[in-house]
């Protein structure tokens, strides 16, 4: 029998996301702070030319799929985009024909996970907006 030296991997997991754009549309990035048990990873990546609400969905998106590459099954969601948050839980409709593609991305991946989406204000989502704006500027 090996020793279980504590490699399983976590079910639940919280996940900070932001999307940035300077222009919007105009240059833009994401951020994602992922907190599993007592580890931090963070992420950032420069997405080209986009609006700050695509920005934001990419963000999720990609946050959505680092919990499933952990195999998270519980996954808690926080975001400063209430448009975001509010259309995810079916309280705003989609009326953008470009945010109803990532919504449907979204809701796609939401089949793999239980996911909770909770809007938080700007001064807690900092790490996150932080790596969002790392990105662009190291793009530039």
């Amino acid at each position: 029998m090996q020793p279980d030296h504590g490699t399983e991997e976590p079910t639940e997991v919280e996940i900070y996301v932001d999307g940035a754009s300077r222009g919007n549309p105009g240059p833009a990035g994401i951020g994602i702070v992922l907190k599993l048990d007592s580890r931090t990873v963070c992420f950032k990546r420069f997405i080209g030319n986009k609006t700050n609400n695509e920005a934001e969905y990419l963000a999720l998106l990609e946050g959505l799929k680092l919990a499933i590459s952990v195999n998270a099954k519980k996954v808690k969601v926080f975001s400063d985009s209430e448009l975001i948050v509010k259309q995810l839980k079916g309280e705003f409709s989609v009326k953008e024909t470009r945010l109803s593609k990532l919504y449907s991305e979204v809701k796609e991946l939401e089949r793999m996970l239980d996911v909770e989406y909770f809007h938080i204000p700007r001064e807690s989502n900092k790490l996150a907006d932080e790596l969002a704006n790392e990105a662009i500027d190291e793009n530039r």
